[in-house]
């Protein structure tokens, strides 16, 4: 069953939740894992994009962006559909739970500090808890 971790962001989280979402992503490739990353439209995959080359010098994750080319990197960007091939983390930023959720073997949850984006958390949290699936949080402090 997949396990689903929500990571919260404090109010006064001065940063993007995209930012954040950079630095899980990089380390949870140091970790070894395959990572899709399940964002809310294009602008912002691109926005990720060009975050995960820039956001620490010292660092590097190799990436794609879902559909842009065939590829094997261990970090996939994508919206909408569905990937064909995947790695066993899903790192959603979308808001929504997309309907493929269940074939990765954890899911992770960015919560934004804003109240909107939390109540849509709050929504989802009650979504896996109602259907049974493992859930742990985790309260991160602003850097």
């Amino acid at each position: 069953m997949t396990r689903v971790d929500f990571y919260i962001l404090p109010d006064n989280y001065p940063q993007s939740p995209l930012v954040y979402a950079s630095r899980l992503i990089e380390k949870v490739y140091r970790l070894g894992h395959g990572i899709y990353v399940h964002l809310e439209n294009e602008q912002d995959t691109q926005y990720l994009d060009e975050q995960l080359w820039q956001f620490a010098p010292e660092s590097f994750v190799p990436h794609e962006i879902v559909g842009q080319q065939q590829s094997d990197a261990p970090v996939l960007l994508g919206f909408g559909n569905e990937p064909q091939h995947h790695g066993n983390v899903m790192i959603n930023l979308s808001g929504n739970i997309p309907n493929f959720f269940s074939r990765f073997e954890r899911v992770a949850e960015i919560v934004p500090g804003n109240k909107e984006m939390r109540t849509k958390s709050r929504e989802n949290f009650r979504f896996y808890k109602e259907r049974g699936y493992p859930l742990h949080t985790h309260n991160i402090k602003t850097p």
